[in-house]
């Protein structure tokens, strides 16, 4: 079992976006809170190339983009998104969202792309 207080978790942020990042050492699954406040990011898209990435979207509404396809998700409180690895996406909006990703996240899969 791992147990991680609140106070344990390492804050981040950049441009339109922050959150939580709970020091999991376990490879198989990790734990983030995110929030989303503009487009994210910024242009272009963002790719997972090794974990698939799960939301519950906690409160607010937003719009998930995904390269290479027309289609948009406009998503709101308590839904549920997965993204596959490999899925170009790009989020808008303003929400905050729990996020567990298996295998755990790292920066090193993590990949931007310019907008094509």
């Amino acid at each position: 079992m791992i147990y991680i207080k609140g106070s344990q978790a390492q804050e981040y942020s950049g441009d339109g976006y922050s959150g939580k990042d709970y020091p999991i050492t376990d490879p198989d699954i990790n734990f983030a809170t995110i929030k989303i406040t503009s487009r994210s990011p910024k242009s272009g898209y963002q790719v997972n190339l090794e974990c698939k990435e799960l939301l519950y979207i906690l409160n607010g509404k937003g719009t998930l983009y995904l390269k290479d396809k027309e289609d948009i998700i406009v998503f709101n409180k308590d839904d549920l998104i997965l993204i596959d690895k490999g899925e170009y996406y790009a989020f808008d909006g303003d929400f905050e969202a729990a996020v567990p990703c298996a295998p755990a996240w790292t920066i090193e899969q993590h990949k931007y792309t310019e907008k094509s």
